[in-house]
């Protein structure tokens, strides 16, 4: 592995994260807040950091694999540890809680350790958005649509970051189709703006909430979440991008340059819709049927966290009151999460198509063995390779839920609130039910708690190998293989 290349990147990503401070930074020094000396530190650092990198850097013309997945997961880290600075060196945040939160809001999973966020200042809440907004569509993707580096061999850089299983490229050049997708994700956060708005919410608070929801995390600036503004047309509307940030944005491109009807043809997104559908009809049954709600109510508490706990982690009902089987229901779709190249996480709604597929035609082998069986998505044909890769990452994430699961019940958790907090961690959705639940926060966990949760939140965004690779002797050995 060449190092001085990954310094050279990882010194364009810092410059980066310098610019993107300067937006919070802006909005600190204009309403006079006192987090403006924080965010000027943070810039700083950040173009200190840059500087370093770039002394020990080097440009070069291509990326090996082993190069590619170590952009990723170091550009991961120094983004998060830079984006972290505003919270600890204004004094908001002890280091290990700033560090959660930051981890937090790039990967999408609303998780906070503010125990209020009223008296927090506005740039603030503006840099937990951006972080959430970032981290949405991939710090990686992000910085190859707009700082493009080493040509077609980026490709290793964008897979290791972790889209599902998906080789969908609905462009030739990797920089073109990652340019057409943060487009369609800056038009998305425009209109859902725009729609705000016209909810009767001021601009500020638009655009924060605008940037959270497309980008799947779920951080409000409020206490309350969505529950603060009691409006339903605010929350169908939140509920139907939430939706719609679950879904593919390389298959909304392609609806944008096809025509509409491709999405309605496309099984992830046909199987993601019915299985919203399917949950909603049955929380709001259960609902109805065991607490006796307005049937009004039920559907529209089912309809939002059927489609937030799916994605983003927003809370419009207190769900820890609802019974046992709404809860189930809940944290199964925690753990499928949204579809392949969305900005949600989970196991994708891809990789589940293909697990059925593949045991369905497991079952038919048996019965005729000499029977051959093709298992396709999407019209293209699956190999045996993707199979074992899907199986291998259906395993290694019940076994990453197992464990941490069984790391918090070392620290007092029941049994069933440790799973769920290991579902919604490792799925990027922030909330989920007992100490943790729809109306708590993080705060009140141990460092010990925090410090697993914060490589679970790492290890979901990441989708588990690129950061289990680093952990492997030969991966730092010197070697052509790669």
């Amino acid at each position: 592995m060449n190092i001085y290349t990954v310094n050279y990147i990882l010194s364009r990503l810092s410059f980066a994260m310098a610019g993107a401070l300067v937006i919070p930074l802006v909005l600190a020094i204009a309403g006079d807040e006192p987090s403006r000396e924080a965010f000027m530190l943070s810039v700083l650092v950040s173009a200190f950091a840059g500087v370093g990198f770039r002394r020990y850097g080097r440009r070069a013309e291509e990326l090996t694999a082993r190069e590619g997945i170590a952009i990723t997961a170091f550009g991961w880290f120094t983004g998060t540890f830079l984006g972290m600075l505003p919270y600890l060196l204004g004094n908001y945040l002890g280091f290990l809680d700033a560090l959660f939160e930051c981890i937090s809001g790039f990967t999408g999973t609303g998780a906070t350790v503010f125990a209020s966020l009223g008296n927090l200042p506005y740039s603030i809440l503006f840099w937990r958005m951006m972080t959430a907004w970032i981290g949405g569509l991939g710090i990686i993707v992000i910085f190859i649509a707009l700082l493009p580096q080493s040509g077609a061999s980026t490709i290793y850089m964008y897979n290791a970051e972790g889209a599902g299983p998906t080789t969908d490229r609905v462009m030739p050049r990797l920089r073109d189709m990652t340019m057409a997708l943060f487009k369609i994700y800056l038009v998305f956060t425009a209109v859902t703006t725009v729609i705000f708005m016209l909810c009767g919410v001021d601009f500020s608070v638009a655009i924060t909430h605008a940037m959270s929801t497309i980008g799947t995390c779920g951080f409000s600036t409020y206490d309350d979440s969505t529950m603060h503004f009691h409006s339903l047309a605010f929350e169908l509307w939140t509920a139907l991008f939430m939706f719609l940030a679950g879904g593919s944005f390389s298959l909304y491109y392609r609806a944008w340059v096809k025509g509409p009807s491709v999405i309605l043809r496309n099984t992830e997104f046909r199987t993601y819709l019915s299985m919203i559908l399917i949950a909603i009809l049955l929380i709001a049954l259960n609902l109805i049927i065991e607490m006796g709600m307005d049937t009004g109510m039920a559907a529209r508490a089912a309809v939002f966290q059927a489609t937030s706990l799916s994605t983003t982690g927003f809370v419009s009902a207190d769900f820890e009151t609802w019974p046992t089987f709404s809860k189930l229901l809940l944290l199964l779709l925690m753990l499928i999460g949204g579809c392949a190249g969305s900005t949600a996480s989970g196991i994708k709604v891809a990789r589940i198509i293909l697990l059925v597929r593949n045991a369905r035609a497991v079952i038919l082998q048996k019965l005729n063995p000499h029977r051959v069986i093709d298992i396709s998505l999407g019209g293209a044909h699956v190999d045996s390779a993707m199979l074992l890769r899907v199986g291998t990452f259906f395993f290694l994430y019940l076994a990453i839920i197992f464990v941490t699961a069984f790391l918090l019940t070392m620290d007092g958790f029941l049994p069933f609130d440790a799973i769920a907090v290991a579902v919604t961690t490792l799925g990027n959705i922030g909330p989920a039910f007992g100490i943790v639940s729809a109306t708590s926060t993080y705060a009140p966990l141990s460092d010990f708690v925090k410090a697993i949760l914060c490589l679970s939140m790492l290890l979901g965004r990441l989708e588990i190998f690129t950061l289990l690779i680093l952990l492997r002797p030969s991966f730092w050995r010197k070697t052509k293989r790669w």
